[in-house]
């Protein structure tokens, strides 16, 4: 029996051994992977110490041995662009990679518009999806994860995916496009490694050494290495308090047989506190019988939603058809063959909302479709709470969110990968962080200096300005978001930066419009300038200086040598001037060759100027002759 436990001990302990001796591989470097060309790889993994280790690639081996740590590396010549090829990886295990291309690999990063997938934009880019089939595009997401003590060193998952009509679905919507716009350039594959997360402020994207002329946010940095003091923080957040009941769950009050009682008519698109509900948190049920004819029960239909604050269950006749657990998609749900019936058909729709205002988003799409036919869905429903949600209790009381905190996501998802050879950065990040203009620019400089550092080179950064949001304001005013965009601008100073303008696609109701593919195409332009060293106006006019004549002020830009024009053919618009006072009031304008001359006639002696100085400009309309969009300016400051 003592020799049998000996045994047994022996294997155990045989298997451990053999266990951490296999050759591993960081997620990254995987089947279909895109290798930067014209750069000096590096491949590297793990495995026990002193391990002998080869690397065989296109034809050729190379050798190397595990250090102490457990860490081995290779390093591959400069190679051009071309693929596919196999990639063996031996010592003791072997490891067979499959599918790899040579091409440019660009590190696209940011908040949710970067994150934003093709799916959330299946209406707009339906032909593009449907048509996908590139397999020299190819995107590895990085997964969502934090970390407040140090940089890591690899991910729990990851794996590359082609840009076919079976994956493009989970590709970033920019990132593709950006993509897609340079493969159709160059004929080379290109390599996107998606990390993006919403909702999340620069701080967190940046090292802990990014932050060395930051004091403040590095005391925040080693206090959140605090292990105890982090658990404290995050524990604030959750309560002991069960979820008040759902009487519309437990009542179904989504089923046919429910006999509606006590239930008040609402308007769909619209706010709930817009319409006589007064501060309410919690659950409100929407329903309303619809007549349906008989060539749309047949075959499966498509419901648009539009969009709902926060988060929605859509049923139709008893039966859960989608639904979507937070606030920015747009609703579209398929409906399968045979839930709907000729004749009365009943839709109720489940809203939860937890701060704010809630329910439907105007502007959106509301109706319901199948082939040719459509039925509207905005107009009157009738509505009733079914839980109202217990106020959250003290100030201070909600504790901290990991994502948002400085380094958690640069150790997490940038970290591990800054031994992968990339082309550039793309960025497209900023509206977390609207609310301080101020301190923006010294950050984006930071993490720009901070991630080139990190990669030992002065690599490309590109970037995208935000767009418009919010209501449209008819007096020129002061705005935070322009103040925003004049901050991200000034890091243009930087060498070998590029700002992609998209002032003229928000939406006022969306923080993540839909018009992805200008955004992605225009990044790529900038791509085509900064990193492919290509001739060509790759962004609209930009202010450059101006001159006061009597009562008028004349602008002059750069990226305007073959003219100035407006996307409408109308006027420029969007246009404020203002005296020594900085009183500002619409001007006139009109263009000259490449200038634009403002002026109006209540400012005699006319000082400052301003364009699309809004946090949505009505109608920003000035463009250059290669019909690219303006960038927001002033002269006041």
């Amino acid at each position: 029996m003592k020799l049998k436990k000996i045994l047994l001990l022996f294997i155990a302990s045989m298997s451990v051994t053999i266990t951490t001796s296999q050759i591993t591989l960081p997620k990254i470097v995987g089947n279909g992977m895109v290798l930067q060309r014209g750069e000096e790889l590096k491949i590297w993994g793990w495995a026990s110490a002193g391990e002998a280790v080869n690397v065989k690639f296109n034809k050729k081996t190379y050798a190397t041995t595990t250090g102490k740590d457990g860490m081995w590396s290779i390093k591959l010549p400069t190679m051009k662009a071309g693929g596919p090829y196999t990639m063996e990886v031996k010592g003791k295990n072997t490891i067979m990679l499959k599918d790899i291309l040579i091409g440019d690999v660009w590190l696209c990063a940011g908040q949710s518009n970067m994150v934003h997938q093709m799916r959330l934009h299946n209406v707009r880019y339906a032909d593009d999806i449907a048509k996908a089939d590139n397999v020299q595009i190819r995107q590895f997401f990085v997964p969502n994860t934090t970390n407040l003590l140090a940089p890591q060193n690899d991910y729990k998952e990851g794996e590359w995916k082609t840009a076919t009509s079976a994956n493009i679905g989970d590709f970033s919507a920019v990132a593709y496009f950006f993509a897609k716009k340079l493969y159709e350039e160059y004929k080379v594959p290109i390599g996107i490694v998606n990390a993006s997360w919403g909702g999340t402020p620069i701080e967190s994207w940046i090292s802990e050494d990014g932050f060395k002329k930051f004091p403040d946010v590095l005391e925040t940095v080693t206090k959140n290495k605090d292990t105890a003091y982090i658990a404290s923080q995050t524990a604030k957040g959750g309560s002991n308090k069960p979820e008040p009941e759902d009487k519309g769950l437990t009542s179904k009050w989504y089923t046919n047989e429910y006999i509606e009682k006590g239930w008040h008519t609402i308007a769909i698109p619209g706010y709930w506190e817009d319409q006589g509900v007064r501060d309410l948190d919690g659950v409100v049920w929407y329903r309303r019988v619809i007549e349906v004819p008989q060539s749309m029960a047949v075959d499966k239909v498509k419901l648009f939603m539009g969009r709902i604050v926060d988060a929605d269950e859509v049923y139709i006749n008893g039966k859960k058809i989608g639904n979507t657990t937070y606030l920015y998609p747009q609703r579209r749900y398929e409906v399968p063959k045979g839930i709907l019936q000729a004749g009365k058909n009943l839709i109720a729709v489940r809203v939860t909302n937890n701060s704010g205002k809630g329910g439907f988003v105007p502007d959106k799409p509301y109706y319901i479709a199948s082939g040719n036919d459509t039925i509207g869905l905005t107009g009157y429903w009738q509505y009733k709470v079914g839980r109202v949600n217990t106020p959250s209790g003290r100030p201070g009381s909600f504790g901290i969110a990991l994502h948002n905190q400085p380094t958690a996501l640069y150790n997490a998802m940038v970290a591990p990968i800054v031994n992968y050879r990339v082309k550039g950065f793309v960025w497209y990040q900023g509206e977390s962080n609207t609310g301080k203009a101020d301190e923006y620019t010294k950050l984006q400089t930071a993490l720009i200096q901070d991630w080139r550092g990190k990669w030992n080179k002065e690599l490309p950064f590109i970037f995208a300005q935000l767009p418009g949001f919010m209501d449209y304001r008819y007096l020129p005013s002061e705005s935070q978001w322009a103040n925003f965009r004049e901050a991200q601008a000034k890091t243009l100073s930087i060498t070998n930066t590029a700002m992609a303008v998209a002032i003229d696609l928000g939406e006022w109701n969306d923080i993540h419009p839909d018009r992805k593919k200008e955004v992605g195409e225009r990044l790529a332009l900038a791509a085509q300038k900064v990193a492919y060293g290509k001739a060509l106006v790759y962004t609209g006019p930009a202010f450059k200086s101006y001159t006061i004549e009597g009562n008028k002020i004349v602008l002059s830009f750069d990226n305007a040598s073959t003219g100035l024009t407006t996307s409408d053919g109308e006027a420029p618009e969007e246009f404020a001037i203002a005296g020594a006072d900085k009183k500002f009031v619409w001007a006139k304008a009109k263009i000259e060759g490449s200038k634009i001359i403002v002026w109006s006639d209540e400012i005699t002696e006319p000082k400052y100027v301003r364009y699309a100085w809004a946090d949505n400009p009505v109608n920003p309309n000035l463009i250059n002759t290669e019909k690219l969009p303006a960038a927001p300016f002033r002269t006041d400051e």
